[in-house]
C-alpha cells in the first residue's frame, strides 16, 4: 500500500462518502483521537457537506473519550483507548449524543513516536449506524503502513501525517461500504 501524499484531505474518499450520504439523506457524526479531527476537516471540505454533516468530536484523552461519549472506563482500564470494543463505544457514544446524525465513524489509534513499540501503527474504525431505536455497529482495523522499515524511513511528523492520512482515508471508505451493504 502507498501511503497518500498528494491528497492530505482525502478527497476521493470524502466525496465518494458524501455521495452516498447524499443519495440516502443522512447526516454523519465523526469521533476521532489519533486523526485530531482530518476526517471531518476532509468531509468539511466539499461544498454541500453541511446538510449531511452534524460535527465532529476530537478526543485524545481517556478522560474526555468517558465524560463525552460515555467509553466505560473498565474498558479503557482493562483495554485501552486503542481496540475495537472502544471504538464501537465511541461510535455509539457519540451517535447517542448527536440526535440528528443517522451514523457516525469513530477513530483511535497509536500513530506517534510515543506509541508502545508493540502497538506503533494500531488503528481502530468503528461505524455505527441508526436503525430506528437500535445502533448497528460493526468495526476494523485499519491498514496505515505498508511496512514498518518504509514507516520509519520519514521523519517521526512526516510519518504520523501520512499514517493519518491513511487513517482517514480507510475509515471514510469502510464508512461508504458500510452504508452500500445496508441497501443490499
Amino acid at each position: 500500500m502507498s501511503l497518500p501524499s498528494s491528497d492530505p484531505f482525502c478527497t476521493e474518499a470524502a466525496q465518494a462518502l458524501y455521495s452516498v450520504l447524499n443519495r440516502r439523506k443522512q447526516c454523519i457524526v465523526l469521533a476521532e483521537s489519533c486523526t485530531a479531527g482530518l476526517a471531518a476537516a476532509s468531509l468539511g471540505r466539499l461544498p454541500g457537506i453541511s446538510r449531511w454533516l452534524a460535527g465532529s468530536a476530537v478526543v485524545y484523552q481517556e478522560q474526555t473519550k468517558v465524560r463525552w461519549l460515555d467509553v466505560s472506563e473498565d474498558l479503557l482500564a482493562a483495554q485501552g483507548a486503542v481496540c475495537q470494543a472502544t471504538a464501537e463505544q465511541m461510535a455509539t457514544g457519540v451517535l447517542n449524543i448527536t440526535p440528528q446524525a443517522d451514523v457516525a465513524v469513530a477513530i483511535t489509534g497509536h500513530l506517534g513516536p510515543d506509541a508502545p513499540e508493540n502497538l506503533d501503527g494500531l488503528v481502530w474504525c468503528a461505524v455505527a449506524i441508526r436503525t430506528g431505536d437500535s445502533f448497528h455497529v460493526r468495526a476494523k482495523r485499519l491498514p496505515v503502513d505498508s511496512g514498518r522499515e518504509a514507516a520509519h524511513s520519514a521523519g517521526d511528523t512526516d510519518r504520523r501525517h501520512h499514517r493519518q492520512i491513511a487513517a482517514v482515508r480507510e475509515a471514510l471508505r469502510f464508512c461508504r461500504d458500510r452504508l452500500l451493504e445496508q441497501e443490499h
